[in-house]
């Protein structure tokens, strides 16, 4: 089966909901305080750190020394929540929306991919049916192989019980395993038209949805491999400390020791922003922002399992000339 065991009985006992967003609504205290997932841990120690220059420079100014800068209130705020605020969040959850509806095309896709197989195809031997149940699963081949492929990561038991043991072992040696799925499938398409249990409208539509998964899988290393330019990150990390710095300058004659609490909360903000911008950017990954690609593909597989217990209806028809 794959991706672990299912068991279908629990399944129907235990629907799974599509979102959680309900859940937030009702729980919005709990999911303000809680750490997991927050990048809190992250930003903490940059920080501590501002907070405790805010400290410093209020303990100058109650010694007696004049560090009081009003003209330093208008210096770069403007600049940094443009620059921050505007380009680099809205460009890193871009991205990740975008990975997002690439997914959603892909499960969409193997979807109507398979349910056209199992009606389109027929039947006429026993091992015919045996095929079929191979390619379909090799539908979830390619969306595992993708997972893997975008994380970096080599091939591993996911993929063994999807297809077969000497299929497997080719694939370990391909440098791009996605592709020789693809491959795989288109080979079975076209075998079927040739045995004339596929006819040629038939066999264009198939094909054209096995593109889009391939078009799915290079729009997803296209996101993978654009990282935001070097030069904009480390300026904006210069920007964004130069700011938190002039923090307490403007505010020491007026809050005194409250400066450094004020300066920890306004740079917990900005850079709270600016990370959650770097984890979002690269939604392929296991940070807890990251695309649920794990379930995901699950949910394919459930949905190709599902298909398989179904009895095609295939009709024969002939010409009697």
């Amino acid at each position: 089966m794959g991706l672990g065991a299912i068991d279908r009985k629990a399944n129907k006992s235990k629907p799974i909901p599509l979102q959680d967003t309900d859940w937030k609504k009702r729980h919005w205290f709990r999911v303000a305080l809680r750490l997991q997932g927050s990048v809190i841990f992250a930003i903490l120690p940059r920080v501590i750190l501002c907070s405790t220059f805010g400290f410093l420079i209020t303990g100058f100014h109650e010694l007696g020394f004049s560090l009081s800068w009003p003209a330093l209130s208008g210096v770069v705020p403007s600049i940094v929540l443009g620059l921050l605020l505007v380009f680099r969040t809205n460009t890193a959850y871009e991205r990740f929306w975008e990975g997002r509806k690439l997914w959603g095309t892909l499960v969409n896709t193997v979807r109507n991919l398979a349910r056209q197989i199992w009606a389109a195809i027929a039947e006429n031997k026993p091992q015919d049916r045996t095929a079929k149940v191979e390619t379909l699963r090799l539908l979830i081949a390619f969306a595992v192989a993708t997972k893997l492929h975008l994380r970096g990561e080599r091939l591993n038991n996911e993929l063994e019980p999807l297809m077969s043991a000497e299929r497997y072992q080719i694939l370990q040696t391909m440098n791009h395993p996605p592709l020789e799925i693809a491959f795989w499938i288109g080979d079975y398409l076209q075998k079927q038209h040739e045995r004339g249990c596929l006819n040629t409208y038939q066999l264009s539509a198939m094909l054209k949805l096995l593109d889009t998964m391939v078009d799915v899988l290079g729009s997803c290393e296209r996101i993978l491999k654009t990282p935001i330019p070097l030069a904009y990150s480390i300026h904006l990390k210069q920007l964004l400390l130069l700011y938190c710095l002039s923090l307490p300058f403007p505010m020491v004659n007026d809050l005194h020791w409250w400066t450094a609490v004020v300066v920890g909360l306004i740079s917990f903000a900005v850079f709270g922003i600016e990370e959650i911008g770097i984890e979002i950017e690269n939604p392929f990954g296991y940070d807890a922002n990251d695309l649920p690609l794990d379930t995901i593909c699950a949910t394919m597989e459930r949905n190709i399992e599902d298909l398989i217990t179904l009895a095609p209806c295939v009709r024969h028809w002939k010409t009697h000339r």
